[in-house]
């Protein structure tokens, strides 16, 4: 008989704070009778199994697996003392520590605050989140630690990404950021396989910086450029929408290897500049603002996204050295139209020309001078488009 326990039962001895698995022998008034795999059984005093509660140790059976932790290897009457509280608690290190291996999310609840952010328990172990790394709902409940909690901020249930995991300094670091951060990434990634170029989304303005808006379409955000918000020239994304704004958008392109989706607003509407000889015609007096001024001339607005130059020749009938002898930027004036150009996007506007049938004088057309003073009209676009 000892031969055979020496050969089917492990010889390795057992350590205190060593985590083991066992099933239930039998229930006595001290506690769980556990086989343990070992020569002697393992005893789970009724003090060291208060986690399972009356229930939990009602519902135990003969059979049963359970974990747990060794206290003392061999007690006085040579049963190992062991306890299914403190291997709960070490479980749970272990689970965490898996998941932070495989990077997975892991879920918890807020059981406190500090100063610095909020204490979750997960698996049985206490973490922290900081301050940084709290938000959505539970960063909107937050209070500093010393005063009373919001309603609804413990208890309150949080997925989050383990930062940091020191089980000999009990120190846990999670973060929620981090793990709304990945599962926009698996958002986006299955986002960007069910996109189609010229497709129009609804989507919620989530955030604007100098260069565009970026949409959330759904779990992932896309990017319309500063220059694919309007038409018409803007110096901020905030002149056309707003944080929290629900606007549709046009796909204008995919990047499926890269993850990025390239969005639209102005592409919703129709080009200004294919409708231009349907609103003005050559000979009409029109209302610009000038926008920009050069060595040869000044570019006017007439219309949402219509811009046409005034030759310098056109400004004044004096000779002028420059645009700014006679306009300045922002100025409104009133401009005949002298020709328009749609398939390349241009058009040519006088001021001198308006003046003059303002004042009921013919100045004719002066193509001709514009020509003479410095080429074709297609050649003064082409050096300083």
């Amino acid at each position: 008989m000892a031969d055979l326990l020496d050969l089917y039962v492990p010889s390795k001895a057992l350590r205190r704070g060593e985590i083991i698995d066992g099933k239930v022998m039998s229930k006595t008034g001290e506690g769980l009778l556990v086989n343990i795999g070992y020569k002697s059984e393992g005893l789970v005093p009724g003090r060291e199994m208060r986690t399972l509660g009356p229930e939990g140790v009602e519902e135990l059976g003969i059979g049963d697996e359970i974990i747990a932790y060794v206290i003392n290897p061999e007690g006085p009457d040579g049963s190992s003392i062991l306890s299914i509280d403190r291997a709960r608690g070490e479980q749970g290190w272990r689970i965490l520590e898996k998941s932070m291996e495989s990077d997975e999310t892991v879920k918890g609840k807020i059981i406190g605050s500090n100063r610095g952010g909020a204490v979750v328990e997960s698996e049985g172990v206490q973490g922290f989140i900081p301050l940084s790394q709290l938000i959505g709902p539970a960063r909107e409940l937050y209070v500093p630690g010393g005063e009373p909690p919001k309603e609804g901020f413990i208890g309150m249930e949080v997925e989050f990404k383990i930062v940091e995991l020191n089980r000999r300094r009990n120190r846990a670091i999670f973060s929620e950021r981090a793990a709304l951060q990945a599962w926009k990434q698996v958002q986006k990634m299955r986002l960007v396989q069910e996109l189609n170029e010229g497709e129009i989304r609804r989507g919620r303005v989530a955030g604007i910086s100098n260069f565009g808006a970026f949409v959330d379409l759904g779990g992932a955000d896309g990017l319309i450029h500063i220059s694919e918000l309007s038409w018409e020239p803007i110096k901020s994304p905030e002149e056309v929408v707003t944080v929290g704004d629900e606007i549709d958008v046009f796909i204008l392109k995919v990047d499926r290897e890269n993850l990025k989706i390239a969005l639209s607003l102005r592409r919703l509407k129709p080009e200004p500049w294919d409708e231009v000889e349907n609103k003005f015609e050559v000979g009409e007096t029109v209302n610009g603002v000038v926008t920009k001024l050069a060595n040869f001339g000044a570019f006017a607005r007439i219309d949402a996204g219509i811009e046409g130059l005034i030759h310098i020749s056109e400004l004044s009938h004096q000779v002028i050295k420059h645009p700014r002898d006679v306009v300045n930027e922002g100025d409104e004036l009133k401009l005949k139209i002298i020709r328009i150009e749609p398939d390349r996007r241009r058009l040519g506007l006088s001021l001198k020309q308006a003046q003059d049938e303002e004042a009921g004088i013919d100045g004719g057309t002066s193509n001709e001078s514009i020509e003479d003073s410095a080429g074709s009209f297609e050649d003064i676009f082409e050096k300083n488009d």
